[in-house]
């Protein structure tokens, strides 16, 4: 088994939270969500899942000088940024391409897959 990040792309002129958004599409959001965690955990796939803040909630962290710095707001600005993710265990890329595709459908978004580094004799 390999374990996989599928992650959600949001457009960085957006910072949508579920605060902000319409609540019809909040809750087809979260029903499309739920059926996929509900799906991968029925398969024995599903590891772990989130959605995170827009990237104006983050603060970057940097202690490798002589002084802690903080600083608010993201490390790098991007035209999009991550704004949700699974992580699943699945046998090999086709299965976590095709669970991506499932998402994506579900979510009416791209889905990014990217497999996790497996140190060298594992």
């Amino acid at each position: 088994m390999s374990q996989f990040l599928l992650s959600v792309p949001h457009d960085s002129d957006e910072e949508p939270t579920m605060e902000t958004m319409d609540p019809a599409e909040l809750e087809a959001a979260m029903a499309a969500t739920g059926a996929i965690i509900e799906e991968l955990t029925s398969t024995g796939a599903f590891v772990f899942a989130g959605g995170l803040m827009p990237p104006s909630s983050a603060m970057t962290v940097d202690n490798t000088g002589e002084s802690l710095n903080t600083v608010n707001g993201p490390f790098v600005d991007a035209p999009e940024y991550l704004g949700g993710f699974w992580i699943i265990d699945v046998a090999d890329e086709q299965t976590a391409l095709d669970w991506a595709a499932r998402a994506s459908k579900a979510l009416g978004g791209r889905i990014e897959v990217r497999a996790f580094q497996v140190p060298p004799g594992d």
